[in-house]
């Protein structure tokens, strides 16, 4: 029980020195990589995110693996990350075959459920959606859509301005 509640000095110095060393270097990492490495744009980026947050509890924690080891699998993810957005950003196929689409969840009032379904989304997901947007009305809806990344944008308003089509651009719509 005393181990589980209290440390010797070692340990403490260990992830002293352990912390100070990883998160040097992946802030050497994030600046050369650039802003997008936590961005979350992609499911790549927020796959990449989390893989980084359990190599450096790792590291930090544990003697191994050692600074350097987690260091350079931080290194090597955000260089993944980095090689797997440009080819996507590149290749057209590798942009389809790769990444999802953001798809339209709710066109004004019009709940499409068979894309619901689909997404493995109930209704009762998307109203809790609608809340946290602050939607008092369904009337306000203009439209939901559920992104690449898996947040939910809600886009909405009192009055009656509609999406323009440039918002919506690479958005899948269902037909009607």
């Amino acid at each position: 029980m005393k181990d589980w509640i209290l440390s010797d000095f070692e340990q403490v110095v260990f992830v002293a020195v352990s912390t100070v060393g990883v998160f040097t270097l992946l802030i050497l990492f994030v600046r050369i990589s650039g802003l997008r490495s936590f961005a979350k744009m992609s499911i790549i980026d927020f796959a990449s995110t989390i893989a980084i947050g359990s190599v450096l509890a790792s590291t930090l924690l544990n003697k191994s693996p050692s600074m350097i080891v987690g260091g350079l699998a931080v290194g090597f993810i955000l260089l993944y990350q980095t090689i797997f957005s440009r080819l996507v950003i590149r290749f057209e196929l590798m942009n389809r075959l790769l990444t999802n689409k953001p798809v339209v969840l709710m066109s004004g009032e019009r709940i499409h459920h068979d894309v619901l379904r689909k997404v493995n989304m109930s209704e009762g997901d998307l109203m809790a959606k609608l809340r946290e947007a602050n939607v008092l009305q369904i009337s306000e809806v203009k439209c939901v859509v559920l992104e690449s990344t898996g947040d939910v944008s809600v886009l909405h308003s009192s009055g009656d301005e509609k999406v323009e089509d440039a918002v919506l651009t690479g958005v899948r719509r269902p037909v009607s």
